[in-house]
Parts: structure tokens; sequence; C-alpha cells
């Protein structure tokens, strides 16, 4: 009987360890948001696992519902894989949040399923958040690979005073988050936004007094869609990415980070001047008939292709980026009017695989509520 009882107590013992084990909080949480990158997903978990290193950390791929090889290629590694449930909650403010919902570490490092993670980022950027109490994030340069398109052209020449060393306004593609930032602000991105849920979220924190900077180290290589510019733009239309800048806006109103949206993104003074001038156009072909209508309409109708031509110096790249921001600007309004859901709520997913979990039940029977930062 002693040794029944002996025994019993020695299996209890090694399940309480198994469950405080899978409990544990690791350093860091590397979070992969990704769609359909079976190309790509390989080397961004590969190079994830590589610069945890000697780091006691975490790779969890949060995937929207890929329909190609990315889910059989991403359980070849012994990382987390959790996905939507249903595709309407698809959006690249609910990747990371996803992700973060099952997140445990201390510091959590974003990076999309068509990036390489470059290993000497992370020890420099976890060292800068430790002498640094208030500052929320940190970053490094990103390389645009195998650009071939009129977009990735023009955000490579584009001057962004985001890109350079030092304190910046948002984190854009990845970067080391501190986790207890991201809990003070109430969730990591909104899921209603199709696009700038980056500097949704540097928003946030500034509003909150955190700060974000970048080192002047490279934090990821990126390797982004190829193939024509124009039908890359309907993608953006179909996806909803397009309307990212109207649901922006409708996310910060009556918020007090809304100032701070409109007084640095540049976007938005863009959206501004585009609807000015189909205002103007229209009200030249109104207000005027005959002959002067054709020429003050053509004039203002030419003005802004010369405006980027002058500025590109590229009658190529001139149309796109008149193109582009017609595009962006009509569905900007379209944005601005759909109904949000309570960012912080739960996002419907599964857990496809959790080697911490192997040898331990959950912790919880329900979605873990400290995740859920309502």
């Amino acid at each position: 009987m002693l040794q029944t009882d002996t025994s019993q107590a020695r299996e209890n013992g090694a399940h309480t360890r198994d469950v405080d084990r899978a409990q544990q909080r690791p350093l860091v949480s590397i979070i992969i948001k990704a769609l359909n990158e079976e190309r790509h997903i390989a080397t961004a978990i590969e190079s994830s696992l590589a610069a945890l290193g000697e780091i006691d950390g975490e790779v969890i791929l949060a995937d929207a519902g890929s329909t190609d090889r990315t889910m059989e290629i991403a359980r070849q590694y012994p990382i987390v894989i959790v996905r939507l449930d249903r595709i309407e909650d698809r959006s690249c403010g609910a990747g990371p949040q996803l992700g973060f919902q099952y997140s445990r570490g201390e510091y959590l490092l974003l990076i999309d399923g068509d990036m390489r993670l470059y290993p000497q980022f992370l020890p420099v950027a976890l060292e800068t958040l430790r002498q640094n109490p208030r500052l929320a994030g940190v970053g490094g340069a990103v390389y645009d690979r195998e650009v071939d398109n009129e977009e990735y052209e023009q955000r490579v020449k584009r001057h962004d005073s985001d890109r350079r060393v030092g304190f910046v306004t948002r984190l854009n593609s990845s970067g080391l988050y501190r986790r207890s930032a991201i809990e003070s602000i109430g969730y990591l991105t909104d899921r209603n936004l199709h696009g700038a849920e980056e500097f949704d979220l540097g928003a946030r924190l500034h509003a909150a007094g955190w700060t974000l900077t970048k080192v002047d180290l490279p934090i990821v290589d990126h390797y982004p869609h190829t193939g024509s510019a124009y039908r890359l733009l309907l993608r953006r239309v179909s996806n909803r990415n397009a309307f990212a800048l109207g649901e922006l806006l409708r996310a910060a109103i009556g918020r007090r980070h809304f100032w701070f949206i409109l007084g640095k993104d540049r976007q938005c003074l863009m959206w501004l001047l585009v609807t000015g001038w189909w205002i103007a156009f229209g009200s030249a072909l109104v207000a005027l008939s005959g002959w002067p209508a054709g020429l003050a309409a053509g004039a203002i109708l030419l003005l802004p292709f010369a405006v980027m031509w002058l500025r590109w110096r590229s009658l190529r790249l001139a149309l796109y980026s008149v193109s582009a921001w017609n595009v962006f600007s009509f569905c900007s309004w379209l944005g601005i009017l759909r109904p949000r859901i309570e960012p912080a709520t739960w996002i419907a997913s599964s857990v496809l695989q959790a080697p911490h979990l192997e040898q331990a039940p959950p912790a919880h029977a329900a979605p873990p509520r400290s995740t859920s930062h309502r």
C-alpha cells in the first residue's frame, strides 16, 4: 500500500512539474503572422528559431486560414501553431493579436511569414529595452528583397522618417515589444484593421506615454509580393487592405491618440488632397461651360500627374502613384464607414500544435482571459 501511494505521489509530482513547465513564462515570444506563405514560411520559422538560440523563448505561427502548404511545412517544426476559425475575421490586425492571445513571453517579437529574421537583432533589442524602462518597442532596418514592381520600387525610394535610427512613431513590419506596455493599453493590434495596424499600435503607445525606437541593425529581410503592381492594387481592394486608412481614423475617433494619427501620418493629408482634387474637378465641370470648363477640368486633371512626374522623374511611376492614391482614397471613405468589433475581444481560433502542452493539460478550460485584455 505504501509503495502504491509513493508511486501515485511521484506521478502527481511529475504531472505538477509538467503543468508548471507548460505555464512558465518564457522571455520572448516570436509571433509570425501568415497567410498562404508556402514559399517563405520555412525561412521565417527557421530564422526565428535560430534567433532565439540560447534565449528562452517560443515561436508562434498565427495563421489566417492558409489553403496552400503553409501548415504542412510549419508542422515540421517545434512551434506553436494557431489558426483563425472564421475567414471573416481575417485582417492584418487580427494576425498579431491572434498570436498574442496564446503568447506567454515577457517580450513579443512580431514578423510576417514572408520575412527572414536576423539573429543579431534580438540580443541588442532586449538589452535596449532593459536599459530604457519607458521604451515600449525596438525595431531595426527592414530590407525589401526581390523588388520588381512600382509599389515596392517607390517604397524603397521614398523618404520615410520612421526608417531612421532613433525615436520613431511606429515599427512598420516588425519589432520587439515589451509585454507590460502592450497590456497597459489593452491589446496588441486592432483586429478590425486591414492595414496600418503598426501605426495604430504606435499611436496608442505614444498616447499612453511610451516611446518607440530603431537601432542601427537589420531586423528582417522582407520578400514582398512580385508581379504587376496594378494586380496587387486590385488585391488590396479585394482583401480590404485599401480600406485601412479609413478604418484607422474610425478607430481613433474620440480617443486620445486621434490627433497623433492626424499629425504624424502623411497619408491623411494625401487622402484630403485627393478628395479636394475630385471636388475641384467636379466643380469646374459644373460651374463652367463650353471650352473654359474643358480647359479648367483638363488642367485640374493633369495637375497630379505632372506633380508626380516631377517627384519621381518617371511617367510609369507617376501613373501608378495617381492610380493608387485614387483607389486608396476612395476605399478609405468606405473604410471609415465599416462597423467595428471591440478590438480586445477573443478571436475565435484553434490550437493546431503546441509543444509545451503535449505533456500537460491546458491551464484553462476556456480562452485565457489574461490575454484578452478587456
